[in-house]
C-alpha cells in the first residue's frame, strides 16, 4: 500500500490531475480500518466518497478547482451546509492520504441555520392553495409533506409507494432508524396521487424521465411557485417548511404539556378530598396559614405581657 501511494504521489508531481479510481477510495478504506476508526465513521466515509466519484465527469479527472465545483453543486441540489462540509471534509482526507494537498479545499461554510427565515403558517397554506389552484399536485404535496412529517430533501426517494401503504417511512439519523408516520389524510393524498400517475412501486415522486426526483428539481419546483403565491423565496425551501414543523410540534407539545399538569392537578384535588390527612383541608388551606402566623407572632407576646404586669 505504501508503495501504491510513493506511486501516485511521483504521478501526482508530474501530471496536472488526477484519475480517481474505486481502487484508491478502496486503500484509503482500508487505511482508516487500520487505524481503528469507528465502523459507523468508516461507513459515512465510504458512502461520501463514493458519491463523490459518482458525481464526478465520466474521464474521472480531478482538478484542483473540483471539490468546488462540487461544494457548489451540493448547496444547488438543497444540501445543507453543515452537510457539504462534511463531505468536503471527507474528500479533503481522502486527497490528504493520497499526499495532494493542493486539491483539498479548506475554507468552510457557515451554518445558516440559526439564520433560517420563518415561514408562518398563513404562508405555508397559501402555497398550498396556490398549488392546488394551479394544479400542481406533486409541488403541493411535496410541501405538505416538508411540513407535516419534518422529513429532509435527501429523505424524499424513500417515500414509496409501499411506504406510504404502511403509513410510515424509515429514515437514518446520526446512523439511528427512525420511524416518521405519515398522517392519514397525506397517506390518502399521496396513494391517491401515485394511483392517477400510475405509480405502483418504489418512488412517489418522479421525474419525467421516470427516475427519482432529484433535490435540485425539488427545490426549483418550491421556488416557481413561491414567485406565484407571493411567499418569499428563500422560505420557499424543504429546511424552512421542516422548521415549521418543528416550532408548530414544540407548541403543541407545550400545551399538552400544561393540560397534562391541569389534569393531573385535577386528579390530586380528587384524591385530596377523598383521603387527605385532614378532612376538608383544601378548604382550610388559608385559615390553618393565618393560624400559623397568628403562633409564631404569640412567641414575642410574653414578654410584652410580663413588661405589662411589671407596670402594674
Amino acid at each position: 500500500m505504501e508503495q501504491q501511494k510513493m506511486k501516485i504521489e511521483t504521478a501526482a508531481s508530474w501530471q496536472p490531475e488526477l484519475v480517481l479510481t474505486p481502487e484508491l477510495i478502496d486503500s484509503f478504506i482500508a487505511h482508516l480500518k487500520e487505524k481503528n476508526y469507528i465502523q459507523g465513521t468508516v461507513n459515512r466515509y465510504e458512502q461520501d466518497l463514493r458519491q463523490f466519484y459518482a458525481d464526478l465527469p465520466e474521464d474521472k479527472c480531478v482538478h484542483r478547482d473540483t471539490l468546488s465545483r462540487y461544494r457548489e453543486k451540493l448547496l444547488a441540489n438543497g444540501y445543507a451546509p453543515r452537510t457539504v462540509n462534511l463531505r468536503i471534509s471527507v474528500a479533503n482526507s481522502l486527497f490528504r492520504y493520497l499526499g495532494l494537498k493542493e486539491y483539498q479545499l479548506d475554507n468552510q461554510l457557515r451554518p445558516k441555520n440559526e439564520n433560517l427565515p420563518e415561514i408562518s403558517r398563513t404562508e405555508y397554506l397559501r402555497l398550498l392553495r396556490t398549488a392546488r389552484a394551479l394544479g400542481r399536485e406533486s409541488e403541493y404535496l411535496l410541501i405538505k409533506l416538508f411540513a407535516s412529517t419534518g422529513i429532509t430533501i435527501q429523505e424524499v426517494p424513500k417515500v414509496t409507494v409501499e411506504a406510504v401503504e404502511a403509513g410510515r417511512i424509515e429514515t437514518l439519523v446520526s446512523n439511528n432508524k427512525q420511524i416518521v408516520r405519515l398522517p392519514h389524510c397525506l397517506q390518502a393524498e399521496l396513494l391517491g396521487y401515485a394511483a392517477r400517475s400510475g405509480i405502483y412501486h418504489g418512488p412517489v415522486f418522479l421525474s419525467r424521465g421516470g427516475k427519482a426526483m432529484s433535490r435540485m428539481n425539488i427545490t426549483q419546483k418550491i421556488h416557481r411557485l413561491c414567485a406565484v403565491s407571493g411567499v418569499p423565496e428563500e422560505k420557499g425551501n424543504p429546511r424552512c417548511l421542516k422548521k415549521l414543523y418543528q416550532t408548530t410540534r414544540a407548541a403543541i407539545e407545550a400545551n399538552f404539556n400544561l393540560l397534562v399538569e391541569q389534569a393531573m392537578e385535577r386528579q390530586l384535588e380528587v384524591e385530596q378530598a377523598e383521603v387527605g390527612w385532614e378532612e376538608g383541608a383544601e378548604h382550610a388551606l388559608h385559615p390553618a396559614r393565618t393560624k400559623l402566623r397568628l403562633r409564631r407572632g404569640s412567641r414575642t407576646k410574653p414578654a410584652a405581657l410580663s413588661s405589662g404586669r411589671e407596670q402594674f
